[in-house]
């Protein structure tokens, strides 16, 4: 098979195109054809700064594509289906950049007819922004129509692939969310994705924005950039609310006035998908499925969330867009 491998860290160069022979799925595993494979942040950073436990790696923790085979006590009756598969490479070698990959069965989600490119797209993404949505106190554990109608929610930067699938699930959940962007071409996205209200934070006051919409705060913040929003967040919180930070895009350190969080016993929650709780994994994964197949996720600019797809011979160029932050989702086609 064709995959993308890297046997040192370092910057896009060292991925290699190479022929290996496809892996034979073990006791609980299934084999992959992977069609699309999704590219997140923790791709690049792992290819930076990341460990080679096996010597090599081969990318890509999200993916779509079709079960070829399945190892000692799996259902035979799950060859043939087609699949999204999450976290494929988490302290595993073989990630979704290749031909074929194999996952624990339980990492391998029937898609049904949803296409190949939305199943890429639904793994870090929509698990970080799920448990974004249910980590507070005052917050639901799983999402679904009707889940969230009594809850307002402020997604810090709207236009990224977590805060489109926050704002996906939020309003699939019938939320009333409200989003900040930095420019006009990203609010069109925040909207598209479902978004109620859109605030230019370079051109409007944030906290008097959001207060004309929810006097009394909003229940819960998902929040991309912490270092630079946790005054405008403070401000913002209902009684009970939450601030769930999920990346340090603008700093890596927070300053948090005790005495205004006190009263309202707000919380600060922070989100890696890879170490949460398990139950609250689980819990995300039958929730996103029950959203695709629902119809509540979509993806593409009609969706606020642009796909830029690469063929796998060009995964560098597919890692070096999303270390440049492009815009939308980018995905790689694994056959070509």
């Amino acid at each position: 098979m064709k995959a993308i491998v890297y046997e040192r860290t370092g910057d896009p160069a060292v991925l290699q195109l190479v022929d290996r022979p496809a892996p034979e799925p073990g006791p609980g595993e299934v084999l992959v054809r992977v069609a699309v494979s999704g590219v997140n942040p923790t791709d690049w950073r792992s290819r930076r700064q990341g460990t080679l436990p096996a010597g090599w790696q081969t990318p890509g923790q999200d993916g779509a594509g079709v079960v070829e085979a399945v190892g000692e006590g799996v259902d035979r009756e799950l060859i043939g289906e087609r699949v999204w598969v999450w976290e494929a490479a988490w302290q595993r070698p073989w990630g979704t950049a290749a031909e074929y990959t194999v996952v624990p069965v339980r990492q391998a989600v029937r898609l049904g007819d949803a296409s190949f490119e939305l199943g890429a797209c639904l793994g870090i993404p929509f698990l970080t922004a799920h448990r974004c949505l249910t980590a507070g106190e005052f917050l639901p554990d799983n999402l679904g129509p009707g889940a969230l109608s009594d809850h307002t929610v402020l997604v810090q930067g709207g236009a990224g692939a977590v805060g489109n699938a926050a704002i996906q699930l939020a309003a699939w959940s019938d939320a009333c969310v409200i989003a900040t962007v930095s420019s006009p071409e990203k609010a069109q996205l925040a909207a598209a994705a479902g978004a109620s209200v859109v605030i230019n934070y370079r051109e409007q006051d944030v906290v008097e924005e959001v207060h004309k919409v929810a006097p009394d705060g909003v229940h819960g913040i998902v929040e991309v950039s912490a270092a630079c929003n946790a005054a405008t967040d403070v401000r913002l919180l209902h009684a009970g609310g939450v601030v769930s930070v999920y990346a340090d895009n603008g700093g890596g350190e927070v300053t948090l006035p005790i005495g205004p969080l006190l009263a309202p016993n707000a919380r600060w929650q922070f989100v890696l998908v890879y170490t949460m709780p398990k139950a609250a994994k689980a819990q995300a994964v039958v929730d996103v499925a029950a959203a695709a197949a629902q119809g509540g996720i979509r993806v593409g600019a009609a969706a606020g969330l642009p796909l830029h797809s690469y063929p796998l011979s060009q995964t560098a160029a597919a890692h070096q867009a999303v270390e440049e932050s492009v815009v939308g989702k980018v995905l790689v086609s694994a056959s070509e």
